[in-house]
């Protein structure tokens, strides 16, 4: 989702892949992501930092797979501009560096609304690194179902403050490592579990769900 020219991440957990209406969803997602990447490239090319996207793009224009700035990332390091991805995030696409380009998309209520379409449940991730707590309560009363308390970013106390804001606004509360298949950030599949009582209430959540 998109909200303020800031990305916010939702995540859509048991819902029904085959869903019509969300698989359209998606198909737009990725049109969006597709055209970032090309004016992103473009950045890149007048700033001195020509790289091959073609593969890229390829796929986010014929398959069912969406591309963003970590292909571009690996590009800049494929052609020996930067040494590793982090570096190309830290120097040139995160936000407010030179080659960043915003994202547009829905809007964290237009997103939760397609999951439950879907018959999923919907949880907005890394709160810690969005830094929208004042959001929250009302993204709850948009049917928002769940907190990722547990993430790569958020330290202990961090955790604890979100599983707690969780618990206080009836919300379920998830986890996961948010990793994105380059080990130069120190990120693993399964570096940051649930608990199992989180896990527990979220598969319980999920029948009921369904059942509703």
């Amino acid at each position: 989702a998109v909200e303020d020219g800031c990305d916010i991440h939702v995540l859509g957990y048991f819902l029904r892949t085959t869903d019509a209406s969300f698989r359209e969803f998606l198909a737009g997602q990725r049109r969006t992501r597709v055209a970032r990447v090309r004016a992103i490239a473009g950045r890149l090319a007048e700033l001195g930092m020509p790289v091959d996207l073609s593969e890229a793009l390829a796929v986010g224009e014929q398959s069912a797979r969406a591309i963003g700035r970590p292909q571009v990332a690996r590009a800049m390091v494929a052609a020996g501009h930067v040494a590793h991805t982090g570096e190309a995030f830290d120097k040139w696409l995160g936000r407010d560096q030179p080659a960043f380009v915003p994202r547009s998309g829905p809007s964290p209520e237009a997103v939760i609304e397609s999951i439950h379409r879907a018959g999923g449940l919907a949880s907005l991730a890394h709160p810690g690194r969005t830094e929208i707590d004042a959001r929250i309560p009302a993204l709850r009363g948009a049917g928002l179902d769940a907190l990722e308390a547990y993430h790569s970013d958020h330290d202990a106390a961090a955790a604890d403050r979100y599983r707690r804001m969780a618990d206080d606004l009836g919300l379920l509360t998830t986890g996961g490592s948010d990793y994105h298949g380059d080990p130069v950030h120190g990120v693993s599949i399964g570096s940051s579990p649930l608990p199992s009582d989180c896990w527990q209430r979220l598969h319980e959540a999920r029948h009921r769900h369904a059942g509703a």
